[in-house]
């Protein structure tokens, strides 16, 4: 008996001591280095100490990152905020709980390419959209709103273009390729690739024209009713890899310019596990965006996006930005309006 006894204590401080099986959870990003974080916290292991286990789907456009995490079939979306986005959000179908990556002056992320036959047309300023064929993603996207940012800077308007919708970064770049189109806007690895193979021109970066808060994280209302400990803890991790991120390739030098150290070589493996186009150092570096290290949003700018979609015609007018948002989870977020 007791033999029996110490045995079965035994088995009980076995089963206390095991590790609780991890909960499994689907996060959804285009495949970028502004989703970087991510990426880092997955292969780092921060996911997993956390108790999470995360499948990570490679998602190419912003509005459909946006359109499965409100469906469900994310967990959690991470990326560019876009008309459709604050439609699906003005419907009570997401809220933003996190930054991701910012256009943030003296960071390259998103250039306006031209294409060699518009180059050698002398299409070299981005003064000179007026008139040109533009691919973008989809209407109301995040290249949409550059473009509309940029003719309010400017002082051309957004009819003045030729806009051919294409659905999906790569087929911009091969309709840039193929001088089916004028311009794009696209993020840095597929701007220096296109340069580096003679395709296209950078004549600028949309952080030197209209810096924005341009990606968040971002759940269903109900994922954070439901499953409120799982975000925190997927935050946590995240916020881990956003400074490993910004350790490596967001930092400065006295006079402003930016450096990489061994950091940088050391993350390599992962942008390049996870980044399309595949990268190399040289583009990563190159391209690696703002993100900021805790997570924190610009808050007045996403009051200024819903503005503006809804001046476009874009957005409901009835969508509040305020409404939309869930501050509650990261601290210190940036220019919080008082209403």
């Amino acid at each position: 008996m007791h033999r029996a006894f110490l045995s079965g204590l035994a088995a009980l401080a076995l089963f206390a001591a095991a590790p609780a099986s991890a909960e499994k959870i689907t996060v959804g990003s285009l495949p970028f280095v502004s989703a970087s974080p991510v990426f880092i916290a997955k292969e780092r292991a921060y996911f997993a100490a956390e108790g999470l286990e995360v499948e990570t789907k490679a998602i190419q456009a912003a509005q459909a990152v946006a359109v499965a995490t409100a469906s469900g079939d994310l967990d959690i979306g991470v990326g560019g905020l876009t008309a459709g986005f604050y439609n699906l959000a003005g419907k009570g179908a997401l809220k933003i709980i996190a930054a991701q990556s910012r256009e943030e002056p003296g960071y390259d992320f998103v250039a306006y390419v031209v294409s060699k036959k518009a180059w050698d047309e002398g299409f070299r300023s981005v003064a000179q959209f007026p008139g040109k064929t533009v691919g973008i993603t989809t209407a109301g996207s995040t290249f949409h709103y550059n473009l509309g940012t940029l003719a309010d800077k400017r002082g051309f308007k957004l009819d003045d273009l030729k806009l051919r919708l294409l659905q999906s970064v790569p087929n911009m770049a091969a309709a840039l390729a193929g001088n089916q189109v004028d311009a794009i806007l696209t993020v840095a690895p597929s701007a220096l690739k296109l340069q580096n193979d003679g395709a296209g021109h950078i004549i600028g970066w949309v952080h030197q024209e209209t810096p924005w808060q341009l990606g968040a994280i971002f759940v269903a209302p109900k994922t954070i009713e439901t499953r409120r400990p799982m975000l925190e803890k997927f935050l946590r991790a995240y916020v881990k890899g956003a400074q490993d991120y910004a350790k490596a390739y967001l930092q400065k030098d006295a006079a402003g310019k930016r450096m990489f150290g061994a950091e940088a070589d050391a993350l390599f493996p992962i942008m390049e596990k996870y980044v399309q186009p595949k990268p190399t150092p040289a583009t990563v570096k190159a391209g690696a965006n703002f993100i900021d290290p805790e997570g924190r949003l610009l808050v007045s700018d996403i009051y200024r996006q819903v503005a503006w979609y809804q001046a476009q015609g874009m957005v409901d007018k009835g969508v509040s930005a305020k409404a939309i948002l869930d501050l509650s989870f990261i601290k210190g977020h940036l220019e919080v309006p008082k209403d």
